[in-house]
């Protein structure tokens, strides 16, 4: 539940501000290692509207080991040529705001298998923690958006289409 603070009035009273809970639930999404540059690598990111989804509670970004590991491998990758303070404020702020270690809820449920190996992880978790979205710009992973084998289960959608979407 979020908390949302609300004025009780009653005229001639003074106001008072209370929290109130609200009942919206956050939805819940799974970003992959590319979405995750993006947004915890390149703040300036034309998809920073994402993060602060996130980073509000309004979205519950849900990781593992296995995905958090990839992010903590690809940030140390020569091509970005990040000091290591740099990789670690980009984990810390990620690690801040996600949930991790979810229990498996719809472990039964058979994925279509991704054509990139190194990508199944993300399907799974998005399965196994009944997210509504896993967020992507891989293409193997987007093919399979195409066929609509994940329907009852989660999206798996663009950058640009949660933006449109927020």
């Amino acid at each position: 539940m979020t908390a949302v603070t609300a004025k009780r009035t009653t005229g001639a009273e003074s106001q008072d501000s209370v929290p109130v809970f609200s009942s919206i639930t956050p939805r819940r999404v799974v970003l992959d290692t590319n979405v995750l540059v993006s947004l915890y690598v390149f703040t300036d990111s034309r998809f920073a509207l994402l993060r602060a989804k996130v980073e509000s509670g309004e979205w519950l970004a849900i990781t593992n080991d296995a995905c958090f590991d990839e992010f903590r491998r690809v940030l140390g990758y020569p091509l970005f040529a990040l000091a290591e303070e740099h990789q670690q404020t980009a984990l810390e702020a990620y690690s801040a705001s996600v949930m991790r270690n979810v229990e498996s809820r719809q472990a039964c449920a058979l994925l279509p298998r991704c054509t990139d190996r190194d990508d199944q992880k993300f399907l799974e978790l998005a399965r196994d923690s009944a997210a509504d979205w896993l967020v992507t710009a891989d293409k193997a992973l987007l093919r399979l958006a195409r066929r609509d084998r994940l329907r009852g289960l989660f999206r798996i959608i663009t950058p640009d289409m949660a933006l449109t979407m927020v």
